[in-house]
């Protein structure tokens, strides 16, 4: 995949959604979640967008269209974009060894954007630390430890030399990994109920449609993303710069 393409997943499937909707929606916590599971499992950005496609066409010549209702979840495109990604797999593997593409000369995100980011990431983990240091002092300890991680890495960002951004999105990933770790074990039980409940709702018209390892996978991401969230902590991958 495309740098651009790879660091720009989620906003090119939102918006191709929209415009496959023909209006703006509110992206749902469901949603995203859907999103994570597929950029986790290495599925290319064009598998999804012709999954996409095909789940609109199949929409399109449902009772549920033919009555005026709308597709309004990317729920409903789970397994078009699994086939899809099969298929395109097959594809791969039947073309046999593929000749190295050279990489793009320009970078996907300025210097100065990486900055930024990393400085406001940096910051917000100070603030959402500052906020649990009276409950939760191990955790705060764990966040602050992560907003220095991050200062750690402008030097990287500042340096004239060539720029590895898929070793800065590596690094970034294994601190989010120990966030994400952290928000768990330190998530008290009434909030970690609240949070299945809502996601118990947002999946039970799916869940026959799904293998267990599916739902697994998205009931994963879909606690990560609401813990997160919940003690207003950063999101650290790159794939959230846009």
């Amino acid at each position: 995949m495309e740098s651009f393409n790879y660091f720009n997943y989620f906003t090119e499937i939102e918006e191709y959604f929209w415009r496959k909707r023909g209006a703006h929606l509110l992206v749902s916590p469901l949603d995203w979640a859907i999103v994570e599971t597929w950029q986790k499992a290495g599925i290319p950005l064009p598998a999804v967008l012709k999954g996409i496609d095909r789940a609109f066409e199949s929409w399109a010549r449902s009772r549920r269209a033919a009555g005026g209702r709308q597709l309004k979840t990317l729920a409903y495109c789970v397994d078009a974009v699994l086939d899809a990604a099969a298929e395109a797999q097959e594809v791969a593997a039947g073309a046999g060894p593929q000749p190295s593409q050279p990489k793009a000369a320009a970078e996907p995100f300025s210097r100065d954007e990486l900055r930024k980011y990393l400085e406001r990431n940096s910051a917000r983990l100070r603030a959402a630390a500052e906020k649990q240091r009276a409950r939760r002092a191990a955790l705060a300890s764990r966040l602050e430890e992560a907003a220095n991680r991050l200062s750690e890495l402008l030097p990287l960002v500042d340096s004239p030399a060539a720029f590895d951004l898929e070793d800065l999105e590596r690094r970034l990933t294994v601190l989010e990994e120990k966030l994400s770790a952290s928000l768990s074990a330190d998530a008290d039980e009434d909030s970690l109920l609240a949070i299945r409940r809502e996601m118990d709702r947002s999946l039970a018209p799916y869940r026959r449609k799904m293998s267990a390892d599916q739902l697994a996978q998205l009931e994963r991401q879909y606690i990560q993303k609401r813990l997160f969230e919940h003690f207003q902590v950063p999101r650290l991958s790159l794939f959230y710069l846009s």
